[in-house]
């Protein structure tokens, strides 16, 4: 781990306005983290809350991340920082509600829209960010374990386990640039989990998965190299 005693150590925490990516920067900061979330919009969020609750402990910028003006204008911005960890959240659905479109009739714009915000957009944020994390840093993306090729025997959401499959790959092929001195990084599959995204049937609540989220991403820090990871910290299948 880092041998700076002198600060905290600093998370960015790419998508944190609500769901899982706001509460793991509360949790990272219950934890005595210094936190940069990012918005995308101008409007209140629950971040603002945090930020309110614990101001010297956390900071706001705002990202939208299929914009790459404002990608390197939060790098400008940054610049000099150290990130300990930087873990991009950020992410979209399909608008298909029962997930059940086959990936032929999806529209060019919808495909468009759903592979840029869950693929080419993390990967865009980290190949900017990334000179700020040093080599006992964290870089991680949120995937999922739909994204899991050798794990789909039962199709639907097609479009978006495609996203999801193409962010493994992207990371991978970042990962391998630095195969002879790695860094530690992770994708990481929480499971089903009670956000707006996974919805109120999910079996497990944010109360009780995200403290293990943040447990695996501390300790990823000390295993260098890539994983794809559960929320147990089990290997996901490619």
């Amino acid at each position: 781990m880092s041998t700076d005693t002198s600060r905290p150590p600093t998370a960015v925490i790419v998508g944190a306005s609500r769901g899982l990516g706001h509460a793991i920067a509360a949790e990272l900061a219950k934890r005595q983290w210094h936190v940069i979330g990012t918005v995308r919009s101008s409007g209140r969020t629950a971040l603002h809350d945090l930020a309110r609750d614990h101001p010297a402990a956390v900071e706001i910028e705002h990202l939208d991340i299929t914009d790459p003006a404002e990608i390197g204008a939060l790098r400008n911005r940054l610049a000099g920082r150290t990130i300990d960890m930087l873990f991009v959240n950020a992410g979209t659905t399909a608008t298909d509600a029962n997930g059940l479109q086959q990936i032929g009739t999806v529209s060019d714009e919808e495909f468009v829209r759903v592979m840029t915000t869950n693929a080419l957009a993390p990967m865009r944020v980290i190949e900017a960010l990334q000179h700020l994390v040093p080599r006992d840093g964290l870089i991680g993306a949120m995937s999922s374990g739909q994204g899991s090729i050798a794990n789909n025997d039962r199709g639907s959401r097609e479009l978006y386990r495609g996203s999801k499959a193409a962010l493994n790959m992207f990371m991978r092929s970042f990962a391998a640039r630095e195969r002879d001195a790695p860094r530690a990084m992770a994708l990481i599959a929480p499971g089903w989990i009670r956000t707006d995204l996974g919805g109120p049937d999910a079996p497990y609540t944010m109360e009780e998965a995200v403290p293990a989220l943040v447990d695996l991403l501390i300790a990823k820090r000390a295993r260098p190299g890539l994983q794809y990871l559960d929320r147990d910290g089990r290997d996901v299948p490619w």
